[in-house]
């Protein structure tokens, strides 16, 4: 099969090759990916910041296609079945442990940067009828995510939701609080990249390059009561703003890290309005599972920016990080 190896931190060491075709164990189906997608987490991993590996490895944390074989053990699935597997196959359902974490794929076993993977059964969802390969192979992380943050959220009508930046997490949860019936408010350092998110139905949209203070238009929209969720996509350079806009009894959402690591805080507004900041790593397969039936119940479709084909995996990584996307990023397995 072909595949894409990684043979060491470095976005340079990544190398087409040829390989055999894994074979599934009792408990495991053998999947014939058609589309994988990109994630900041795929960057983490070529750079070396995240995962260790001591040999050559595929990398692709987000995939989707069809089963091709069932191991001995598995029942509920069929040959041709089109399934989407979770980003950490050990984690069905309920709070993350130590153990379910171990196993994440493209990050510590092998991902969807090959024709061929083989995963656990109990990992995977059936994709939505209304999505292709390239659409179902965005939701593992983004949709489960951003699906997790409208849930953690408490988003119902009349919430006020806070976005940051124009990415699969933010677009996929600036979908999933419309569908909720919220006000959703989003920014981005592109007046195009505003007027796509307000097609999508964003009811107000903030310049964060004109407009560095968002968050004062934040509480000034809201008549000075903020928002009760914020997607904190970013990190320690927009954190004290994401404090600052948050509502009495809100919840900061926290995502990303792109705009640093290292966080100093003040304690006082996180005890004067009783906030929730709540970590997250992206979620269980009952999850993405939920997040699936949401986007069918709904009508939800991913928002792809670019397809790139198999054989130009490394430009779509380049363009990625380029970090000019609106939305997600795919490999056309097939293409």
């Amino acid at each position: 099969m072909r595949a894409f190896n990684l043979t060491d931190h470095s976005l340079d060491s990544l190398k087409r090759v040829d390989m055999p075709v894994p074979s599934p164990e009792p408990h495991e189906v053998l999947i014939r990916l058609r589309a994988a997608s990109l994630n900041y987490l795929d960057l983490m991993v070529a750079w070396g910041r995240l995962g260790s590996r001591s040999t050559s490895f595929i990398p692709g944390t987000d995939g989707a296609g069809e089963i091709i074989e069932i191991g001995s053990c598995v029942d509920g699935w069929t040959v041709g079945d089109r399934v989407v597997p979770g980003l950490m196959v050990d984690w069905a359902a309920g709070p993350l442990t130590s153990a379910a974490a171990k196993r994440m794929r493209g990050v510590t076993i092998p991902g969807s940067l090959a024709d061929y993977a083989v995963v656990p059964a109990t990992s995977l969802v059936p994709i939505p009828d209304q999505l292709t390969f390239a659409e179902a192979a965005t939701l593992p992380i983004a949709a489960t995510t951003a699906w997790n943050a409208i849930v953690t959220g408490r988003v119902r009508p009349g919430s006020t939701v806070v976005l940051l930046g124009t990415g699969g997490v933010s677009l996929f949860a600036l979908q999933f609080a419309k569908a909720a019936g919220a006000r959703v408010i989003i920014t981005s350092s592109s007046d195009e990249k505003l007027a796509r998110a307000r097609a999508l139905g964003a009811d107000l949209t903030i310049n964060y390059q004109s407009t560095p203070a968002w968050d004062e238009i934040v509480l000034s929209s809201t008549n000075g009561v903020g928002a009760d969720l914020i997607v904190e996509t970013i990190g320690a350079s927009t954190f004290p703003r994401s404090l600052n806009a948050a509502a009495i009894a809100g919840t900061i959402f926290v995502v990303g890290f792109i705009g640093g690591m290292e966080l100093s805080i003040p304690i006082l507004p996180i005890n004067l309005k009783t906030l929730t900041i709540v970590g997250n790593n992206t979620g269980s397969t009952a999850n993405l599972a939920d997040a699936a039936r949401t986007m069918a119940t709904a009508a939800i479709k991913p928002v792809v920016d670019r397809v790139f084909g198999f054989e130009d995996a490394i430009e779509g990584y380049r363009f990625l990080e380029r970090a000019a996307h609106f939305g997600k990023v795919v490999i056309d397995l097939d293409a």
